[in-house]
């Protein structure tokens, strides 16, 4: 892989626009223009899943809350535990997980105990069953064990007064067992973004409708409220909007300051149909409309009113990578939630990949491991941004910097994971 200074010569302005921004310069105004909402609501546990926490959550109890075995064995006291050869005691009742014993061990004694029980007054140590050797009331244990051995003490994963959750972090399912495990019925979240979202073209049918000569089906719309549904927003799908000025302002109108963002996909580029960015200018103010990158450079931000407002490509692989690398990491910023940026990794690429300086590439690839355990990366084939089969057959974005010229089989390149992103 080689790279290069990119010259503001170039003559394919397929790859260089000079005004284009970078995406990560992208990333910081949009980042820059949004704050994160404060509104919020209580809800039932059951019902936090994937919210984001309004509050930091404190333990008000131990976890555990009592010193209790770790193991299925006895317990006994450290006292006991011989230093050489083999000891004997003598076993005097059991201690289960709710329902434990009630009295005191003595020198020379031990109960039978079973894992999450409460340690008994006058116990230190479990002595797990395997090492035991037992004849009617009587226990026969040798060096196997040490001193405090598989006990677990009162507070040790969580002490009264512990942070727990903190505000800001979206809720996992671990984390809604964590909060039963503490006797929290209900939690503080954000309140849910509403977001609405329409796709823009007078080719465009919805699916179920017959298509005419020059018509295709709307998948953008069904793209997007796939993604959005994963972020557990509110969600207005206002259809179809036709190439109409009219129409156009009529949307624009409806939309703002009534939802927290707008997205359309369509009509951002410079056609003499492409009406979006005019609107915008119209009735709010536009950021940027143009980003250094493949597939995508025609994105809008800007915002009407109160509505954050994001002018997505028209193609379909197009309005996934910029929904990805923009809006949805905004959404998150804008939700609350304090981790906004998907992780990237450097990983082998088995593919030749080609690339003309001037745009950062995000190339659809799969990331697997090959027969000897090696994580790999390659393309997942035809790379058009109308390609949306690229994107259905891919679980990752391979990342291609600015300079870069092309990649040769086996170099390293950045990949940005699906999972946690889509």
């Amino acid at each position: 892989m080689s790279e290069k200074t990119i010259n503001k010569d170039i003559s394919c302005m397929d790859d260089f626009d000079p005004e284009s921004i970078l995406p990560e310069e992208a990333l910081t105004r949009i980042f820059n223009a949004i704050s994160g909402l404060t509104e919020k609501e209580t809800v039932p546990i059951r019902n936090a899943l994937s919210r984001v926490l309004a509050s930091n959550i404190k333990s008000e109890i131990n976890v555990p809350s009592g010193r209790n075995s770790a193991m299925d064995g006895y317990a006994i006291n450290a006292e006991d535990l011989p230093s050489e050869g083999i000891n004997t005691l003598r076993l005097i009742g059991s201690s289960f997980a709710g329902r434990p014993y009630t009295g005191k061990l003595k020198k020379g004694e031990c109960i039978r105990i079973m894992t999450g029980a409460i340690m008994p007054e006058g116990s230190d140590t479990v002595v797990i069953q395997e090492n035991v050797n037992t004849i009617e009331n009587e226990i026969s244990i040798g060096i196997d064990t040490r001193a405090g051995d598989n006990v677990r003490q009162a507070g040790e994963d969580l002490a009264v007064g512990d942070l727990v959750l903190e505000k800001g972090m979206r809720l996992s399912p671990a984390d809604i067992g964590l909060l039963a495990s503490l006797g929290i019925a209900t939690v503080d979240v954000i309140r849910k973004l509403k977001v609405a979202f329409f796709s823009t073209g007078d080719e465009l049918r919805s699916v179920g409708e017959e298509l005419e000569v020059g018509m295709i089906y709307d998948s953008n719309r069904y793209t997007l409220y796939g993604m959005l549904s994963r972020l557990g927003v509110e969600i207005i799908d206002m259809g179809v909007v036709k190439d109409d000025r009219e129409l156009m302002d009529m949307a624009f109108k409806e939309a703002a300051g009534n939802v927290d963002v707008l997205i359309t996909s369509g009509g951002v580029s410079v056609g003499e149909a492409d009406y979006v960015k005019e609107t915008l200018v119209k009735h709010g103010k536009v950021d940027f409309w143009k980003v250094a990158m493949k597939p995508g450079r025609p994105l809008t931000f800007g915002k009407l009113d109160s509505t954050y407002f994001f002018g997505l490509p028209g193609n379909p692989v197009s309005v996934m990578v910029t929904f990805y690398q923009f809006v949805q990491p905004a959404l998150r910023k804008l939700a609350g939630e304090n981790e906004t940026r998907p992780i990237m990794m450097k990983v082998p690429c088995i593919s030749k990949l080609k690339k003309r300086p001037g745009r950062v590439e995000y190339q659809r690839g799969v990331l697997e491991q090959d027969e000897t355990g090696r994580m790999i990366v390659r393309k997942t084939g035809a790379q058009g941004s109308g390609i949306l089969r690229s994107m259905a057959d891919a679980n990752c974005f391979i990342v291609l910097p600015i300079n870069n010229d092309g990649v040769q089989p086996d170099d390293l390149v950045d990949v940005q994971v699906f999972h946690g992103l889509i």
